[in-house]
């Protein structure tokens, strides 16, 4: 059926309007002192004042009306959303360096889908002037299926490239640490060391762990949360073998030393891997892109002489 254009992006616009003033008035959403305590949190880590600006800033529009309708928006999604997925996406942000709360997360899965289906709505009905039909509310679902799940691609494809990163490092780190201890120095000196020297994911990650052990909590339990929050086997089977030598009495530098040296036949392991299918992934781009062009170039000439030889009424 023909509809108006500006009357469908105005009916859009409202819909829109009406479903965010709803999950903000369900609950959820942050209050306006709750803003206030998390400023006055925000401040106190950085050990300073609150500013006067950020005191001027708390009657603005975004914090007396975005945020809480975001906020109520997120709870509301998070309430609607599996527990198992919740979980999933909590372990995901874990691995990924905790980027962002679940909470954070929620709010920008809402904006996404919103965003998205949005924007094909208000395409599909300039390209088909206001026909809608059942093809044209398919592809609103795909895209709003898009919008929704392009939060999760987006954490589970950080916290891929922080395992990737974390999983180059530890070679040599734990080289660093096997030669630290044999050289004389404990664990935790060791580690503090390694974490002064190598840069990237796994010297945070080794910076939080000692932080947490300065604030009194156990080696061996700051230890296993370092291999939960980093979800990389490798590290893990190392964390395991630092507690059970701790446990059994055995030398530590013995036990980091055939860690090492099993952390550098996995790296051998993957490059080898990496090799073999280097051909497989090389196949495609032959077949589809150079193969053509060698044809065109080495057949093209000998199909025009065949062509002219043949004679022409």
């Amino acid at each position: 059926m023909d509809v108006d254009f500006l009357a469908v992006v105005t009916a859009l616009l409202l819909f829109v309007t009406v479903v965010l003033v709803l999950l903000g008035l369900s609950g959820g959403g942050q209050t306006r002192g709750q803003v206030m305590v998390r400023e006055r949190l925000a401040s106190f880590k950085r050990g300073g004042e609150l500013e006067p600006q950020q005191g001027q800033k708390r009657d603005a529009f975004g914090p007396r009306v975005i945020v809480p309708l975001l906020g109520g928006g997120a709870k509301t999604l998070g309430n609607v959303l599996p527990t198992s997925m919740l979980k999933g996406v909590e372990k995901q942000l874990l691995v990924a360096g905790e980027p962002m709360t679940l909470t954070g997360f929620l709010t920008m899965v809402l904006i996404s889908s919103v965003s998205v289906t949005f924007f094909g709505v208000l395409l599909i009905v300039v390209a088909t002037g206001g026909s809608i039909g059942l093809v044209q509310v398919g592809i609103v679902v795909a895209m709003a299926a898009v919008g929704f799940f392009m939060p999760f691609f987006m954490i589970r494809s950080r916290a891929q490239q922080r395992q990737t990163a974390i999983i180059k490092s530890l070679p040599d780190a734990f080289d660093l640490i096997t030669t630290c201890v044999e050289a004389g120095l404990g664990l935790d000196a060791a580690l503090a060391r390694v974490a002064e020297k190598v840069e990237g994911p796994f010297a945070d990650e080794l910076k939080r762990s000692l932080r947490d052990v300065a604030l009194g909590k156990s080696r061996r339990d700051s230890l296993k949360e370092l291999g939960d929050r980093t979800g990389v086997p490798d590290l893990i089977q190392f964390t395991n073998a630092v507690i059970q030598a701790e446990a059994m009495g055995s030398s530590i530098g013995t036990v980091l030393r055939v860690q090492a040296e099993q952390l550098r036949v996995k790296r051998k392991q993957r490059a080898e891997q990496a090799a073999y299918k280097a051909p497989v992934k090389m196949l495609f781009p032959l077949v589809l892109c150079i193969f053509p062009t060698l044809f065109i170039v080495i057949l093209g000439p000998a199909i025009i002489t065949i062509m002219n030889g043949f004679p022409t009424k």
